[in-house]
């Protein structure tokens, strides 16, 4: 019997014991015998009920049945698994037989599980899902007391030059410091948690007023601003601050945190190392996240809703097609045509543009082909490339397998990038464009001309094409000022052997106040809007593109 189990007991109907095993005498921390104690006076009182209740059920059942409670030694409460039976002793009395298992160690394996859970593992903040429950509970409790609260993120500035400089460890022990410092800033009340990257997000109960908030985001800002010793290095970051308030700007977790998260982005975009409390009017920039509409669009990918148009780009003198342009769109079965500016920005938001960036390409590099078997001649596709995609690590192995599967030429696709994208990391687009280049893929300038200014890259990176953005066509012939940008890049693509597209023709006369000044190529409503892929053939096959040219030129292609 001392053998069956870590604590061995038995015990008559009343709950007294009649022995008790030598391992359970040394765990209880008794050298006398415990015959006629009470067995409950040895466990924890929370779980004296149920085990008298298993003794009962048992007696009445007379079916074995398991039971957990802690027992009290000395230094602590141990938990143990027992297991009652019943028996008729030789004096034909009932008794019972408890043999424990002690379950300390799967308690502890399960609660490190469910702290691993629940918590980052690189600073030992909650993570997402804990710092949801937490706000949840906060705005139970500001339910009840009519008392608000603010959630702050908080953005670490200039954080990635730590890492792309000295490395992924020393921008751990960065983040880990960042976060030991704002722990520390904050009061036992408030919580703080990790919700990816060099992003925190605070918890501020009972911090509602513009004279609180300021108080709060300020300590938290500045414990950021001091440097970060690191090994033999002397570390400056900062942090930007965004803050919701309950209920003044939203009434859910999910709510709260987004719009601190916009918050937190406006002060980047404004200065950063500052705070900015969430308002609509900041948030003009910047459509609303839709969480149903982004839940949409994973089940669209899954349902093949997503479409590619292509819009003609043709030579400004002839007429003809030379290419296209190939435009996402989303089909929803319920909502019609989803607008691009709807799901583009959550899409790369979320990550999803990845793999929506790389279907296009390699879907819109195949559709080439089938357009030059019914052109029968040679086209070119344009593709556009989001910032996320071409920050993407894997972005040029896309590349290659859609020029793989497609059997295009590299000088056949056309990769649109936006300006603001390049001068996000100069050095690294650099590095792309130039392995771009080898593949003999050209890249073009989207919307040359509203993004910033500086015209140095033109001359650093491999580029081979300008796409004058639309605004600058639209008021054509008519505006000076855009006439005179127009020709300023016109001249300026002649003299770097640039080639020039300009977006959103709409009108003969500004056809041919481009194509006077030397603008070879054009896309817009005049020569097609985008289109379907067998719509787009139908054009090539019957040279419907002849239906807009002039009466001097419509002869030569009949």
């Amino acid at each position: 019997m001392e053998e069956a189990g870590d604590v061995v007991f038995r015990v008559d109907q009343q709950g007294q014991l009649l022995f008790a095993s030598k391992r359970a005498l040394a765990l209880i921390g008794c050298s006398h015998d415990l015959q006629g104690e009470m067995l409950a006076a040895h466990v924890c009182d929370l779980d004296q009920p149920a085990l008298q209740a298993a003794l009962a059920d048992v007696l009445q059942s007379l079916a074995t049945k398991l039971v957990e409670i802690r027992i009290k030694t000395p230094e602590l409460e141990i938990w143990h698994e027992l297991r009652v039976s019943c028996y008729v002793n030789p004096q034909n009395l009932m008794e019972l037989l408890i043999v424990g298992r002690d379950m300390s160690v799967q308690h502890a394996t399960e609660e490190r599980l469910r702290h691993m859970a629940t918590h980052d593992a690189l600073t030992e903040l909650p993570n997402r899902l804990l710092l949801s429950d937490r706000i949840r509970m906060v705005i139970a409790n500001a339910r009840r007391s009519g008392q608000g609260f603010a959630v702050a993120t908080v953005g670490l500035d200039g954080f990635k030059k730590v890492n792309d400089g000295l490395g992924h460890p020393v921008g751990d022990a960065v983040l880990r410091m960042a976060a030991a410092r704002l722990r520390k800033t904050l009061r036992d009340s408030d919580t703080l948690a990790r919700v990816g990257g060099d992003e925190f997000v605070a918890v501020l109960p009972g911090t509602s007023t513009e004279a609180q908030i300021k108080l709060v985001t300020g300590r938290l800002i500045a414990t950021l601003q001091s440097p970060f010793e690191i090994d033999d290095h002397t570390i400056y970051v900062g942090a930007s601050v965004g803050v919701s308030v309950y209920p003044q700007h939203a009434e859910d977790e999910v709510r709260l945190v987004a719009l601190a998260d916009a918050a937190m982005s406006r002060a980047k975009e404004t200065g950063k190392a500052r705070c900015v409390v969430y308002s609509q009017r900041n948030d003009g920039s910047a459509p609303e996240h839709d969480i149903s509409l982004e839940a949409a669009m994973f089940q669209a990918v899954r349902e093949g809703e997503f479409l590619l148009y292509y819009q003609p780009i043709v030579d400004a003198h002839t007429r003809e097609i030379q290419g296209f342009e190939t435009l996402m769109r989303w089909k929803h079965p319920t909502l019609g045509m989803v607008p691009p500016a709807r799901f583009i920005p959550i899409a790369e938001t979320n990550g999803l543009i990845n793999l929506l960036g790389a279907w296009a390409l390699k879907a819109a590099s195949v559709q080439l082909k089938q357009f030059e078997e019914v052109a029968k001649r040679s086209l070119y596709i344009s593709v556009n490339i989001s910032p996320r995609q071409f920050r993407n690590d894997k972005f040029l192995d896309v590349l290659d397998d859609a020029l793989a599967f497609s059997g295009l030429l590299g000088e056949q696709l056309v990769l649109e990038i936006t300006e603001g994208t390049l001068m996000i990391d100069p050095v690294h687009a650099e590095s792309i464009l130039s392995k771009m280049a080898e593949r003999k893929a050209k890249i073009a300038i989207d919307d040359f001309g509203t993004g910033y200014s500086s015209l140095a890259y033109l001359k650093r990176f491999p580029i081979s094409v300008l796409k004058i953005d639309r605004t600058f066509i639209r008021d054509l012939p008519g505006s000076e000022k855009d006439g005179a940008i127009c020709n300023a890049v016109l001249d300026l693509a002649k003299h770097l052997d640039l080639s020039v597209v300009a977006e959103g023709v709409e009108t003969e006369e500004q056809l041919h106040y481009l194509e006077k000044r030397g603008c070879q190529r054009i896309q817009g409503y005049l020569t097609g809007k985008p289109m379907p892929a067998n719509v787009a053939m139908a054009a090539l096959k019957e040279s419907t593109y002849a239906k807009v040219l002039p009466d001097e030129l419509r002869q030569v292609h009949q």
